[in-house]
């Protein structure tokens, strides 16, 4: 069959009309979509320190938050730019979305504990149950608060253990933070003789309390009798101190409660003898 070179040449500069049609059309979609990116990085980077400085005029509210929330913001933005670049060229977005959505609940349900982490991470940041230096116990955790962070919290134990608690296991449970009030207090505990003049035991610790800069004034110490034995009697010192003074304060007025019950004459009673082991008995 012969070829028609009239139709032939229509052929040709109907495709070349076609693909300049595209070109342009491309063309322009490409320049739209370097637009977007760029505007969008801008926007991105503007709303990330705009957040950031905003919350940072919040008083109180914690470094790493900031940062979580402002990255958070910076993300979202550009993922969002992501998408209308790709709805530039003529893809469904619609289907992108969803895809995104169900790779988002994949990803929720794989790290679901992790996501309970960070939550919890969130509510300890933003109700400040404890903070970095003070001391807590939550259930068998305790030690001081180095570090809260998003997915776990540092700890320091008071022999100089090193813990990592994660942040939902100390959400989901009573915090005893031992440093937030500022003051604690202490009660120290001897037992004497029954024979010996309680009357005078009992001013001898407030004596020693009295003498302590670091027992508080007020509420004032006392001391009164704990508990009754057969042969002794519990006298105990009450008083309080600083937080921060409360273990040093009380290995000291320990310390010198003995040394002065002894000064006093004021005896602490002896164990009862062990009874010999049949061995030496039948010896």
């Amino acid at each position: 069959m012969p070829i028609d070179p009239q139709n032939t040449l229509a052929t040709v500069q109907t495709g070349l009309a076609q693909l300049s049609t595209l070109i342009v059309s491309y063309s322009f979609s490409a320049i739209g979509a370097v637009i977007l990116l760029v505007v969008g990085y801008i926007v991105a980077g503007l709303a990330e320190r705009s957040i950031s400085a905003g919350l940072g005029h919040i008083h109180g509210f914690d470094a790493t938050l900031r940062h979580f929330f402002s990255k958070i913001a910076r993300y979202a933005i550009l993922i969002l730019v992501a998408i209308m670049v790709l709805g530039q060229f003529g893809v469904q977005t619609a289907s992108i979305i969803a895809a995104i959505g169900a790779i988002g609940l994949a990803i929720g349900l794989a790290l679901q504990g992790t996501l309970q982490n960070i939550a919890a991470g969130i509510m300890l940041l933003a109700l400040r149950p404890f903070r970095i230096g003070e001391s807590i116990e939550v259930g068998s955790i305790a030690g001081s608060i180095e570090e809260i962070g998003l997915f776990a919290t540092k700890l320091m134990t008071a022999d100089g253990v090193y813990i990592l608690a994660p942040n939902s296991t100390l959400w989901n449970q009573p915090v005893r933070n031992f440093s937030r009030n500022g003051v604690r207090r202490s009660d120290i505990t001897l037992s004497i003789g029954s024979w010996n003049d309680i009357d005078r035991a009992q001013k001898t610790l407030l004596a020693i309390a009295g003498a302590e800069r670091r027992v508080k004034r007020d509420p004032a110490p006392i001391a009164f009798v704990a508990t009754l034995g057969e042969s002794t009697v519990s006298i105990a010192l009450r008083y309080w101190t600083s937080a921060a003074d409360f273990f040093a304060t009380q290995t000291d007025l320990t310390k010198r409660a003995k040394q002065e019950f002894d000064a006093e004459g004021i005896s602490i009673p002896l164990p009862p003898p062990e009874a010999p082991a049949p061995e030496a008995r039948r010896q």
